[in-house]
């Protein structure tokens, strides 16, 4: 038995799908089903059900997975002792983000991995919002995140990286588009597009709170969980909506940003991680003392800071 072949099983019992499971370990469809055959020849049992429509384990296949699971694990472990012994950094982190408003956070410290710690693989995971981030990063299946702050949570840690204003982002025809500043009163007759409510999503959270104090209910005619499709609706003409300044250098076109007076309106964002012991916690502790470096906390008499937008 190859450890190749129990990766190949693994990828296949969790996307029960020969081709993505092809496309993740990316090689050929042909090779990974040999794989399996192999595999299963070696087992002397069948391992999945397959027809022309569906793959499914088998009573066997999900007896065989915990422990394919955990032989990789240990795998996993030795060689990072292995490396520790030398003095090297080395782990798989896997790093929670929300999309565009990550653009001007994300980069510079996903570059600074690289290049500082060669051995540390980042699995980046895109459109994770703040409350699904915290619930992944208690069970274990993140291990850091870009999150809106505060968080209230027991077992999770933050620290603030930036606390940036809000703005309007209207239609480029629409009646305040020349504006150079605009009272988030003078929107409340417009319809907006938002993240979803029930969604977890900070941005949205914000974006509400400063309506109610700036004196009305906005009116959501469109939801969308990913943060450029509202941009990208905005343009459209669907509605106006209320966006952290972080975006405004990735407006589209048909789109324009509006500040509103004295930044009075803020968001806090912040890098998030659990309290709780973890598998790769050398490497997470690294990559966040790293990340204290590349996103500074602020400090009190700067916070125009744009440096790391997030939902």
């Amino acid at each position: 038995m190859e450890i190749r072949w129990l990766q190949a099983f693994i990828a296949v019992a969790e996307e029960l799908h020969f081709g993505r499971a092809a496309t993740r370990l990316q090689m050929a469809q042909s090779p990974l089903s040999q794989t399996i055959r192999k595999l299963e020849r070696d087992l002397g049992v069948e391992l999945f059900e397959r027809n022309t429509r569906s793959v499914a384990l088998t009573a066997a296949g999900r007896a065989f997975l915990p422990h394919a699971r955990a032989v990789l694990s240990e795998v996993e472990r030795a060689r990072q002792a292995t490396k520790e012994s030398v003095g090297a950094i080395y782990g798989r982190i896997t790093l929670g983000f929300t999309g565009v408003l990550n653009h001007l956070s994300l980069p510079p410290l996903t570059r600074a991995v690289r290049d500082t710690y060669p051995d540390i693989e980042l699995d980046l995971v895109g459109r994770v919002m703040t409350r699904d981030a915290v619930e992944q990063l208690d069970s274990g299946s993140l291990d850091i995140a870009f999150v809106g702050l505060p968080v209230d949570a027991a077992h999770i840690r933050t620290r603030l990286i930036a606390s940036e204003p809000f703005g309007i982002v209207v239609p480029s025809d629409h009646r305040l588009a020349d504006a150079g500043v605009v009272d988030l009163a003078d929107l409340a007759d417009e319809e907006f597009v938002s993240t979803p409510r029930t969604s977890g999503s900070a941005l949205r959270e914000s974006a509400d709170r400063a309506c109610l104090d700036a004196g009305f209910r906005p009116r959501i005619t469109q939801e969308i969980t990913d943060p450029y499709m509202i941009l990208m609706l905005v343009a459209a003409g669907v509605g106006v909506a209320l966006m952290t300044e972080g975006i405004a250098d990735v407006i589209p076109p048909g789109a324009t940003y509006i500040r509103l007076p004295g930044g009075s309106v803020r968001m806090d964002h912040g890098i998030a991680w659990s309290a709780k012991p973890v598998r790769s916690s050398v490497a997470r502790d690294a990559v966040l003392d790293l990340a204290e470096q590349i996103l500074p906390t602020p400090h009190d008499d700067d916070v125009t800071t744009r440096s790391a937008p997030t939902e």
